[in-house]
């Protein structure tokens, strides 16, 4: 039984556990121990305006479930398209969005996560990318403290298409934000970027799991968090490169800052290489700021307050700068320094 089916049929049995190995470090099991009802539907209106409307050609909501979202580019068109995934209240909710590109089309999606209160939420997302089409997806989550929310996306790609993704999350309860690629090579090309910054006791797990099918693909994935109080990060990422996908560029990166003792990241990135003739590489850092910095930033008469922002803010800009659509980007970059001040 799927989560969503889960939630639907209120069996908190069904809901994955520490004993699932990709789920051991997101237990929704051993956290919910009765099914919440039925969440009841809301006006998207109450919750004013998202982040991206004012770049968007067009708004789509998906509102404590409600109807499914279908999003479709027509060959050769662009378009920037805000999706806004809202929860409200103390119930269960799950929904599904599909995405279409076809062939040579464009599409920057704005996808926001905006939630209050202690609902179970679930989004479901499919995209496909035709041969030659391009997206860039941008994910804002901003789900409530006292939540447990879950996105995952499958994402399919065709032959020289594009996808490039930058997730930027500040957790909740628990919340899990999920990508599985399927990557045909043909010179198709993957970016893949997350940033968490954690404080208080909320969670967030970023996971992804890229396979490459076949020859001339490449993966570039770089993924940073910054850990304080209480929170506790979560970063999985799976590589899987299948046998004959030769000529394969793959690269992930992921690292971590953890500013209080309490705090606490786990970190699994994996490679599976079952082809030959392959460039694949992956890095895992956690640890504190650097004191040497932090010391001549002081000395140069920056508060340390400040001096430790300045320096986290510069540690994730990195790939906040990897933003393609240049308004969303600074969007980014605002909201993460908001929430490092």
């Amino acid at each position: 039984m799927s989560i969503a089916a889960a939630i639907r049929a209120g069996d908190v049995a069904e809901l994955p556990g520490k004993r699932d190995e990709d789920w051991r470090w997101t237990d929704l099991r051993g956290l919910i121990r009765q099914a919440p009802p039925a969440s009841q539907p809301v006006d998207p209106d109450a919750f004013g305006h998202g982040p991206f409307d004012a770049l968007a050609d067009e708004v789509r909501v998906l509102a404590n479930g409600g109807e499914d979202v279908r999003i479709e580019v027509g060959p050769g068109s662009a378009r920037v398209v805000a999706l806004r995934v809202l929860s409200r209240g103390d119930g269960g909710h799950a929904g599904r969005v599909a995405v279409i590109v076809a062939l040579g089309g464009r599409l920057t999606l704005l996808e926001s996560y905006e939630g209050e209160g202690s609902y179970l939420g679930h989004a479901a997302l499919t995209i496909g990318v035709a041969e030659g089409a391009a997206v860039e997806r941008i994910v804002l989550a901003a789900d409530s403290a006292d939540a447990v929310s879950v996105s995952q996306a499958q994402v399919q790609l065709e032959g020289g298409a594009t996808f490039a993704q930058t997730v930027l999350t500040s957790g909740a309860r628990r919340q899990r934000l999920e990508t599985q690629v399927g990557h045909p090579g043909g010179h198709a090309e993957l970016r893949m970027d997350g940033v968490y910054l954690l404080s208080d006791k909320r969670h967030a797990d970023l996971t992804t799991v890229v396979t490459h099918a076949a020859v001339d693909g490449t993966t570039d994935q770089l993924t940073k968090g910054v850990v304080r109080d209480q929170a506790r990060g979560v970063f999985q990422g799976r590589i899987v490169v299948a046998e004959g996908a030769d000529r394969t560029d793959a690269r992930m990166g992921h690292h971590a800052l953890i500013l209080s003792d309490r705090a606490e990241v786990d970190a699994k990135p994996e490679l599976e290489i079952y082809a030959d003739d392959v460039s694949c590489a992956h890095g895992n850092t956690v640890g504190a700021l650097d004191e040497d910095a932090l010391f001549y930033a002081r000395q140069r008469g920056v508060p340390e307050a400040d001096a430790r922002a300045m320096l986290t803010e510069a540690f994730v800009g990195e790939v906040v700068d990897r933003i393609g659509h240049e308004a969303a980007r600074e969007i980014a970059r605002a909201w993460v320094a908001e929430r490092l001040r």
